[in-house]
């Protein structure tokens, strides 16, 4: 059986995860334009070359996280769902006369 502590800490990391994936889809989707506008302009150029690499990192680092988060999903499906208690208030009871 696993700690408890393990459990919550991947909740965490997963949460943070979703988080930052859009950064990395965004740092893709900015590395991707400038890449092409540098090619288009001055192919073969070091900028060029500067604005692929950053485009091959933010796709591995967006492929890894959602590598990751599918399979944390994947292997949670069998579990039960924990929720917290609901926060509303008790509805008080008036006691007839």
């Amino acid at each position: 059986m696993t700690p408890k502590k393990d459990h919550t800490e991947s909740v965490r990391a997963a949460r943070q995860l979703r988080h930052i994936r859009p950064v990395y889809a965004g740092g893709a989707a900015l590395w991707a334009a400038s890449a092409a506008w540098t090619g288009w302009e001055d192919p073969g150029s070091r900028q060029m070359w500067v604005s692929v690499f950053f485009l091959a990192i933010f796709t591995a680092l967006l492929s890894v996280t959602s590598l990751w988060l599918w399979r944390q999903q994947s292997a949670g499906a069998g579990r039960p769902v924990h929720h917290a208690a609901p926060r509303r208030m008790a509805a008080r009871r008036q006691v007839s006369a």
